[in-house]
Formats: structure tokens, C-alpha cells, sequence
């Protein structure tokens, strides 16, 4: 179920329910409207400017995921994916990274053809039993509310990378 998290290259993200809360809302015209947590963004750019890669493969489209990827540079988003494991297969073929090398961050059934893929998977704190139970780690936050930060923090972490990215982050006005 899970490898070393310390080989871990590249994280995969849902995002109802992992970079939001889970909540579909929608105004007046119909419009999607999504709530990103910004402490979830920051440590997607520290993964990021760390030299890794982040991919969104998502079930759902939204012009909003679409701003926010690009917003944090994320270059690899799949949205409105019927086939999740399909689609997570090229994106280890465009990156060269193998499924070994990455980790996915879900919460509900759709995610659990690549969670049971990666070499880390991890589940959000509220993610259904099943997707716990298919999880090398599950967070204490919840989908939407820094759980994503906190998959990054640990996977650092084990790194032995946080510290330097703590003083990096600590000396420079982001």
C-alpha cells in the first residue's frame, strides 16, 4: 500500500473535496464558485519551487480550478477526467516519473484507482472510510482546510527538505 515517502516526486490532487471542502456552489447564473484554502496554495508553490511536480486530476471542470492551477503554476491538470487512472497512466508518461515516485491526495471513490497506484497515497481527515483505508497516510485537516499543506509538510519532512524551506521561506517577502 505504500512506499517510501521520501521518493516521492510528484502529487497528485483531486480537487472537490481536497483543495475545497467539497461543497458545489453555484450563483444565480448558474456559475461555479470554489473556495481555495491560500495555506493549501502555499504549499503547493513550496513543493513547487522545490523542484517538484504537482498534477490536478479532477472529474469535475471549472474555469476556476483552471485559474487557480494556473495562479500556482501548476502545468499538468486534467479536468472533467471519466477515466482518473487513465489519465494518471499519461501523466507518468509525459513526466517520466514513475507511480512509485508519486503520491495522490483524495477523499472519495474516483480517487481510489490511483490512490491503490502511487507509491504514497494519502487520504484527507473527512475522506470516506474506504479511501482511509486504502492510505498510507491520512491527515488530520480536512479536505479544503489545509489538508493538502499538510500531505506536502510530512512528505518535506521526510525529505529532510522542511527546514531549509522554512528559513528559505522565513528570509525572502513572498
Amino acid at each position: 500500500m505504500s512506499g517510501d515517502p521520501s521518493l516521492i516526486r510528484l502529487i497528485v490532487l483531486d480537487v472537490d473535496g481536497v483543495l475545497t471542502d467539497g461543497r458545489v456552489t453555484l450563483d444565480a447564473d448558474g456559475r461555479e464558485i470554489k473556495s481555495f484554502d491560500v495555506r493549501d496554495g502555499q504549499g503547493i508553490r513550496i513543493w513547487l519551487d522545490a523542484g517538484y511536480e504537482i498534477a490536478i486530476i479532477t472529474g469535475r471542470s471549472s474555469r476556476a480550478v483552471t485559474i487557480r492551477a494556473q495562479e500556482l503554476g501548476i502545468r499538468h491538470v486534467y479536468q472533467g477526467s471519466r477515466d482518473k487512472a487513465g489519465d494518471f497512466e499519461d501523466l507518468l508518461n509525459r513526466t517520466g516519473i514513475t507511480a512509485a515516485e508519486s503520491a495522490m491526495v483524495g477523499d472519495d471513490f474516483p480517487d481510489l484507482a490511483i490512490l491503490r497506484k502511487t507509491g504514497f497515497p494519502v487520504a484527507v481527515g473527512d475522506a470516506a472510510e474506504e479511501v482511509k483505508a486504502a492510505s498510507a497516510l491520512v491527515t488530520t485537516r480536512r479536505g479544503g482546510r489545509g489538508a493538502v499543506r499538510e500531505a506536502i509538510e510530512h512528505l518535506l519532512k521526510s525529505r529532510g527538505e522542511w527546514e531549509q524551506v522554512v528559513s528559505r521561506a522565513g528570509s525572502s517577502n513572498r
